[in-house]
């Protein structure tokens, strides 16, 4: 059911989801975990982040000092771009501002920016914010937020789910550190996976369980998310991760493998167990349904699963290409064999990442 709402928010263009405080936090120390100067006298952009209501940028103000921020800049769409089915919802910051109007706010996005103690209280919080209107409505792609994009050294943002594949395009060409949020299922896209391949860009650490909360407008919880709405008001979404790079401690991890006998007289998967491991119809490599079922000895080339990439070790795998429904295999072979490359003994695969184990 949450890919489900996952599909229909990007169908419908409805990106109004807000993240978890505990999640962005989660994520975020892992990188100071790895790294404790990793944000130190750096500028944060927070892109496509409605600041009134984001968690992320209550979390970098909080942080602030800690983590020697140089300064913050948070952004929002204008509510008309936004093409959302609910009532604009004024904040309580909008409304004891004298420089708030309804009109303005309806067409025009609004730019937070943080660098110091404005108000000389002895400490950096949100009252230190400042914050204007944009010339436009807020849009990544103007040319007002790309020179705020050129500006920053990290950028950070859950982004609209209907825009992830431009806003991947748009981060790339910025050469600049970033850590995003978004469906899994983008790991096929032919547009973020030759990124992955080349390790231009990985997986983060990752939310608890694989299960990620987002919270709604209250005008916005609407029949399309029913069955997934919890008693608290959230929405569970179960294929989410971070895309990101930024190190991390998780990413040079070694992935505990036993070898290609013992998987398949002990692996707790029957397809190993009972029947070993097939290759594909097309393609000389093996079938590794499961990332734990990955034979620490075999030689060869083998294809895995996209969840593989929450476990990838660059040190420990080498990532040699991607086949299934997005399949950018070059040779003359495999462009003939098309989408059956994913083929087992006749039977279809999902998408399969090809590696091999780094030196072997």
């Amino acid at each position: 059911m949450g890919n489900t709402n996952l599909r229909k928010a990007d169908k419908n263009k409805n990106d109004e989801f807000y993240t978890q405080y505990a999640d962005i936090q989660n994520e975020i120390n892992a990188y100071i975990a790895y790294n404790p100067d990793a944000f130190r006298d750096k500028t944060i952009l927070l892109p496509c982040d409605d600041p009134e209501w984001s968690n992320f940028t209550k979390f970098f103000i909080n942080n602030f000092e800690r983590y020697g921020i140089k300064k913050l800049i948070s952004t929002s769409y204008a509510y008309n771009s936004k093409n959302v089915d609910f009532d604009y919802q004024p904040t309580l910051f909008e409304t004891v501002d004298p420089r708030f109007k309804i009109e303005t706010s309806k067409v025009k996005g609004k730019i937070f920016t943080l660098t110091k103690d404005e108000n000389k209280d002895g400490k950096i919080d949100e009252k230190d914010l400042s914050w204007s209107y944009l010339q436009g409505d807020g849009d990544f792609r103007s040319e007002e937020v790309k020179h705020l994009r050129d500006e920053a050294d990290i950028i950070i943002t859950n982004p609209p789910f209907s825009l992830f594949r431009e806003f991947v395009g748009w981060l790339v060409e910025s050469k600049k550190q970033f850590s995003i949020i978004g469906n899994m299922n983008a790991i096929s896209y032919k547009e973020v996976f030759p990124y992955l391949k080349n390790n231009t860009f990985w997986l983060g650490n990752g939310f608890s369980a694989g299960n990620a909360y987002f919270g709604l407008p209250k005008k916005a919880r609407t029949d399309y998310v029913q069955g997934v709405l919890q008693e608290n008001g959230l929405v569970k979404f179960r294929n989410c991760c971070w895309y990101t790079n930024i190190e991390h401690g998780k990413r040079h991890t070694i992935l505990p493998l036993m070898t290609e006998e013992r998987n398949i007289k002990f692996s707790k998967h029957k397809e190993i167990k009972n029947l070993g491991y097939k290759k594909f119809d097309f393609l000389d490599a093996i079938n590794v349904p499961f990332t734990d079922a990955i034979p620490s000895d075999y030689k060869g080339i083998m294809g895995v699963p996209i969840s593989f990439l929450d476990k990838y070790n660059p040190e420990q795998f080498e990532i040699i290409d991607g086949i299934g429904r997005y399949s950018i295999l070059d040779n003359e072979k495999t462009k003939k064999a098309g989408n059956y490359l994913s083929m087992v003994e006749g039977v279809p695969q999902y998408f399969r990442i090809l590696i091999k184990h780094k030196g072997k």
